[in-house]
């Protein structure tokens, strides 16, 4: 017995070196995308124009990039915040811990290079080697075409540097070790033409992370297989109001299957109409996480892309409650 005894002690030595053994490399050599590349992106009114409108309309990165007031329907970005970062992101939320967007403006640029910025984009692993939460869609991004990439690092070289020193995380466990997994080589794809609309609508979808909001997700927060586009993920608002997404999939009765592509666009365009006006909500209204004063600045002719290309995924019939008080 006591021989048995020894040999199970020994066996959970074992196994405790070994999950520590394990940490330390998760913790220490992890993230490991490879070195950022030695690139120099050539600022052009071209790419500006282009990153400008890719970083405000499609990836929508100035929409996390910024502090947005919650106090009116959509959170509209707070004056002087722009790109500054330093929005929360809490378990209120039912986040892992607490985060804050990193300020991208040149304020906190300034020192990295062109291929730094590159990497963080397309692969999760920052100047300093550190994987950055999903929350940022570095696995959508590194999908992307190289020249949009660039065309987006031009635009943010361009922006106004504001002064804002931005929090550190704090992740719980064990997502402040699975973290440092998620990051991984970028998979960079040609953009295809804008002739075949399905494809572009895709590559735009890809860009702006619908899947990530329209789709029920798991604890670490990735979309749940056979649910993509469905709706059925939940967001807390301070106020005690839940809002659930809604099923974007081409499902007749529960989805968009009934609606035209103007109707979409429409959806969309709402909010740039000159007879729009911010609404101020009361202690008991319900608020949306849909940046929808990013994406009304889309093209009429992308939107349409889109809508052609959720016309294709997987029906999904989820009749989604959307807004439930706590």
């Amino acid at each position: 017995m006591r021989k048995i005894l020894k040999v199970l002690f020994i066996l959970l030595i074992v196994v405790v070196v070994g999950i520590a053994a394990v940490m330390l490399y998760v913790k220490k050599a992890l993230p490991n995308v490879g070195d950022a590349p030695d690139i120099k992106v050539e600022i052009t009114q071209e790419r500006v124009e282009r990153g400008k409108y890719l970083a405000n309309h499609v990836a929508a990165c100035m929409d996390c990039h910024s502090q947005r007031d919650w106090t009116m329907y959509g959170g509209p970005i707070k004056e002087g915040t722009f790109g500054a970062g330093g929005e929360k992101f809490g378990k209120e939320m039912q986040f892992p811990g607490t985060l804050y967007s990193p300020n991208i403006t040149p304020y906190a640029l300034s020192s990295w290079t062109d291929g730094e910025i590159f990497r963080a984009i397309t692969t999760g692993q920052n100047k300093h080697d550190k994987a950055l939460f999903p929350l940022m869609g570095y696995l959508n991004y590194g999908k992307m075409d190289q020249e949009d990439v660039y065309s987006i690092i031009a635009y943010l070289r361009s922006l106004p540097a504001i002064t804002n020193d931005v929090p550190e995380r704090t992740l719980d466990f064990p997502v402040n070790f699975i973290v440092n997994t998620i990051p991984t080589k970028a998979s960079l794809s040609p953009k295809p033409a804008k002739t075949d609309a399905v494809a572009y609508g895709k590559y735009l979808v890809t860009m702006a992370k619908c899947v990530d909001c329209h789709s029920q997700i798991d604890k670490q927060a990735d979309p749940i297989a056979g649910t993509e586009f469905g709706g059925g993920r939940s967001f807390n608002f301070p106020n005690g109001m839940i809002v659930t997404t809604p099923n974007i999939t081409a499902d007749v009765e529960t989805g968009i299957g009934s609606w035209t592509s103007e109707l979409f666009i429409q959806k969309f365009k709402q909010f740039s109409d000159s007879g729009y006006h911010t609404q101020k909500l009361g202690a008991n209204d319900f608020n949306t996480p849909m940046p929808w004063f990013m994406y009304t600045g889309m093209d009429s002719s992308d939107l349409s892309a889109i809508f052609s290309y959720l016309r294709t995924v997987k029906k999904i019939k989820n009749n989604v409650t959307r807004f439930v008080k706590q």
